[in-house]
């Protein structure tokens, strides 16, 4: 199981920006696919951006234009960088490892975003 810690959340107003890290515990090199998760209070938890280790990527149409993954292999972190932020941005932000396309994903503890003037 890959172990995950995200940092980087917080309070922002909207229209400002936050960047969410998340640290592997072993080399994401050969990791299928990583990204983020997040669930806002009373819904379910959605896909909000992942990155493949071939570099594709995939984004909820919600963040498409102001949202940005990347994967540093040599840092084993994935990063969000987040954009023009909204109060429906406001959510736990969860970073996901997949091994393979068959693995299950592992989960990182969560980090609040909290989006408010």
């Amino acid at each position: 199981q890959v172990q995950l810690v995200e940092s980087g959340g917080g309070l922002v107003q909207p229209g400002g920006s936050l960047r969410l890290s998340c640290a592997a515990s072993e080399s994401i090199l050969s990791i299928y696919s990583m990204g983020w998760y997040r669930q806002a209070p009373g819904k379910q938890r959605e896909l909000v951006a992942s990155k493949t280790k071939a570099g594709s990527t995939n984004y909820a149409d919600s963040v498409k234009g102001r949202f940005t993954i990347s994967r540093d292999n040599a840092k084993n972190t994935v990063y969000l960088q987040m954009n023009s932020l909204k109060s429906e941005d406001t959510a736990v932000y969860y970073c996901y490892a997949r091994r393979s396309i068959l693995s299950q994903l592992d989960w990182g503890q969560g980090t609040q975003v909290t989006v408010s003037s």
